[in-house]
Parts: structure tokens; C-alpha cells; sequence
């Protein structure tokens, strides 16, 4: 029978993660992000989607970060009513991250209204809260090891992927065919987390390629010793922005150690972002949780992982504005990570006019973003539609992704059997083309980079 997979997103670009599979008569969508970075992709969040949402029956979400999730809100206000399937720690943390998005979509249009800088007569948010709480109540989270079916023989897997807490690479079935889908795969040297499970054979693999033309380099954790000796030694403010998913809790506990090693000043530590304190409540719990086991033994002995000593979390905005100009060399942790909205851009209109601080990105930059703006070396930025002018110290950590390298992908696949196709998804142009040329001359698999709304055969 018939298998036909269609790329919806994540195809040209590293974001918006869709891809729809038809067979036996069902439509499953695999993954529902969104958009993000260049002005060109962020609009095709607002275009149709290319199959009516009333028509697809389940979408599966390997985890929580919104170029993987959060388009389902979206879909549920065009008529998606079926059951969204993830793991169970992706389920606490979308409950999070999904009324998150929509409170700052909802904001974004109230400001784009109130300012008048709209090329829109009625600024209208792409969802809204009460958007959000319909797709959550969607949610079905499936348990660890177990599978479960999606209808007209359609089975789904999740196994552990170690991107971030809940992460899954997606396993789904029809007949005698088996279509491994890798979400966002993790790095086995995970500061926190178990590595990937193995991926096992597969007639298809959709595989991502964010670092598929590069391997990580370098000491991370010295590097951002070095710069935080720096801009503290000066009295400045260490300017963090981070995804409140995972790459918080990722630098508290670098942090931690690099305190108690001497290596950096012990100063206060600032996390200023609703979100991340939302997720870093979600992976305190799951510490806890003999059943939901995703962190390396050692992090559960010894107290708090994530505590450096003098963490402060920011709870309201007066304490937040407190920060904008605080009179002490300090730590501020905030959201986003790539500076496309949340309380990092009130800091950022503050800080970077003065030399004496410094701006640490420590993930990736999408094209199109504030934070790959920065990582370029640009003069200015616009925030809130002002100019702000960059005098403060901009340092770029890439060391520290929860992406696989591309080393790390093949490794990853290297046991698996030739595939009939391994489709490679989720980078940017050359990274796509570089991991696929890697796959045909080391592995001798058929590999090809698919286009953006291309439909093919998978059976």
C-alpha cells in the first residue's frame, strides 16, 4: 500500500519542522514548528499549510522547542482536533513553552497596535492563549518504551533522543516499513542528559543536519570562564541569553562548577525569564523521577545541580527592571536565546551601549535573529523599533549546542543498515548538502536533501 511523505518544513532551512506522512488511508504530522529566523520563512507561518489541518488525524512531536511544536496552536484554531503523542516530560514542558509563545505573541501585536509601526490596520498574534490551551488539552503522552497505534496501521515509537529533557527521536511504522524521523538529535557528551538510544534499522531515516557541515571545537566551559573573568574583572554585567529549555539549567550547572573550581568570580546569578524558571522547576521534579530517568547518574548526588551559590531567580518585572542597570558586577540569564523577544531584549537595549559588559551567546544563531546579528558583528541592532548601538564586548560560544556534530550523526547512523533513502532535513542549505554527501561516501547510502513542500514514495 501506498506510503507517501511530504516536507512541510525544516526543508531549506533550520527551522519548522513538518513532515507529513500519508498511509493507510491516515495523515500523521510529524513534528509542528514553527518558522523562525529570516523574515521570508517567518511568513510562511501564516500561509496555509498545504493539507487542510481538519484533515490531519495525529501529529507526533519528538520535543518542546518551538521550531518543533509551536505551530500546534495554529493548527488547532484551522480545525486539527486529533491527539498530539510526545513523551511526558515534552508534555510538561509544552504546557509551559506554548503559553509562553502565545502570551508573546499577544504581546507583539498589543505593541505593534499601540506603536503604529504595523504595516497591518489590526495587528492580530498568529495564536492566542486560548489557542494554546486547546492544543495542550490535545496532548497524549506516551510513556517510556511503550508504542502505541495512530489508526490504518500506523504505529509510533519514542526513544530517547538526549536533546533536551523529553527529547525523542520518532519511530513510526506501516506494514513492513519503518521511517525513523531523529527530531533534534543530542550530543552523547550531554552535560545533563543520557545519550541517544540507537537508532536500529530502517527503511527511511529523516535526519537532521543544524551542525551537518562542522564538528564542536574547543573547551566550552573554559571559554566562558575566560570571558566571565573578563567583564567581571572590569565591573561589568555578563549578558547570557539563553533557551529557557534546557540551555539554562545546561549553563547553571557549567556555572556551578566553574564557581566551585575558583575559575570564575563568585557573583550573583540572575535567571530573568518566566520560562526558564517555569523549565527549571520541570527538571528539578524530573530528578526525581525514578520513571522519567534522563540524567547522567551524577548529577543526582550532591544537592541541586543548578545551583551556583548565589542564584537569584527573577520572578516579577520590577525586580527584572532592576537589572537593566544593576550597580554590581553580575551573571543575567535570560530569554530568548537568539534575542527574538522575552525580557533578554530589555536588557539588551541597556547593556550593549557600554564597554564595560559583554553579550555571551552560547547557542545557535539563527540567520534573521538579533543573536545572529551580534555573532556577525553588527553595529547596531533594532529593538522595539529603535537603533541600538553595540559597544559592549560580544562573545560567541558555539561549543556548548544540544546538537549532534556532524561526526556525531554519522556515528549515530553508522550501525543502522543501508536505509532505501536517508532524507536530511533541519540545516541550513550547505550543512543539509555536506551531511548528505558524508552519508554516500562513508556509509554508501543513498542520501538526498529534500525541497520545501516536495512529496515523496516511502513504502
Amino acid at each position: 500500500m501506498a506510503m507517501n511523505l511530504t516536507f512541510l518544513g525544516a526543508a531549506g532551512t533550520v527551522t519548522g519542522s513538518k513532515f507529513l506522512l500519508e498511509a493507510g488511508g491516515r495523515r500523521v504530522l510529524v513534528d509542528a514548528g514553527l518558522f523562525q529566523g529570516d523574515r521570508a520563512w517567518r511568513r510562511r507561518n501564516w500561509t496555509p499549510l498545504g493539507t487542510a489541518p481538519s484533515s490531519i488525524d495525529a501529529v507526533v512531536v519528538t520535543h518542546a522547542h518551538l521550531d518543533h511544536s509551536g505551530y500546534l496552536p495554529v493548527l488547532v484554531r484551522a480545525g486539527f482536533s486529533g491527539p498530539v503523542v510526545c513523551s511526558e516530560n515534552t508534555a510538561r514542558l509544552l504546557e509551559v513553552v506554548l503559553r509562553d509563545a502565545a502570551h508573546l505573541q499577544e504581546e507583539e501585536a498589543r505593541w505593534a497596535r499601540e506603536s503604529g509601526l504595523s504595516k497591518h490596520r489590526e495587528p492580530a498574534p498568529l495564536f492566542d492563549t486560548a489557542d494554546a490551551e486547546s492544543a495542550l488539552g490535545l496532548l497524549e503522552p506516551l510513556p517510556a518504551a511503550k508504542g502505541r497505534e495512530l489508526g490504518g496501521g500506523i504505529g509510533v515509537e519514542l526513544h530517547r533522543a538526549g536533546h533536551i529533557l523529553g527529547s525523542r527521536f520518532a519511530a513510526l511504522t506501516h506494514e513492513d516499513t519503518r521511517i525513523v524521523f531523529s527530531g533534534d538529535l543530542g550530543r552523547p557528551d550531554h552535560p545533563l542528559l543520557l545519550p541517544p538510544e540507537p537508532p536500529g534499522p530502517a527503511d527511511y531515516f529523516v535526519v537532521e543536519s543544524t551542525y551537518g557541515d562542522r564538528t564542536h571545537e574547543g573547551r566550552p566551559a573554559d571559554e566562558l570562564a575566560v570571558a566571565l573573568t573578563r567583564v567581571l574583572g572590569r565591573g561589568g554585567v555578563a549578558l547570557l541569553p539563553a533557551f529557557a529549555v534546557d540551555r539554562t539549567p545546561l549553563l547553571l550547572r557549567v556555572l556551578r562548577d566553574l564557581v566551585a573550581e575558583g575559575r570564575v568570580p563568585d557573583v550573583p546569578v540572575y535567571v530573568d525569564s518566566p520560562m526558564a524558571l517555569a523549565a527549571l522547576e520541570i527538571y528539578r521534579d524530573a530528578l526525581t523521577d525514578p520513571d522519567l530517568q534522563e540524567f547522567r547518574p551524577e548529577l543526582l548526588t550532591g544537592g541541586d545541580p543548578f545551583d551556583t551559590g548565589r542564584l537569584r531567580l527573577v520572578h516579577g518585572p520590577v525586580e527584572s527592571e532592576q537589572l537593566n542597570d544593576p550597580s554590581h558586577a553580575c551573571i543575567v540569564i535570560s530569554a530568548s536565546g537568539m534575542a527574538t523577544g522575552g525580557r533578554v531584549l530589555h536588557h539588551l537595549q541597556h547593556q550593549l551601549p557600554h564597554r564595560r559588559n559583554a553579550v555571551i551567546l552560547t547557542g545557535y544563531q539563527v540567520p534573521g535573529t538579533r543573536g545572529r546579528a551580534l555573532a556577525d558583528g553588527a553595529h547596531e541592532i533594532k529593538i522595539h523599533g529603535h537603533y541600538v548601538p553595540v559597544r559592549a564586548e560580544i562573545v560567541d560560544i558555539r561549543g556548548f549546542s544540544a546538537h549532534a556534530d556532524a561526526d556525531q550523526v554519522v556515528a549515530w547512523l553508522r550501525d543502522s543498515p543501508a536505509p532505501s533513502t536517508a532524507f536530511v532535513v533541519h540545516g541550513e542549505p550547505d550543512s543539509a548538502a555536506a551531511l548528505a554527501q558524508r552519508l554516500r561516501s562513508e556509509l554508501g547510502w543513498t542520501a538526498v536533501v529534500p525541497r520545501y513542500e516536495e512529496r515523496v514514495r516511502a513504502d
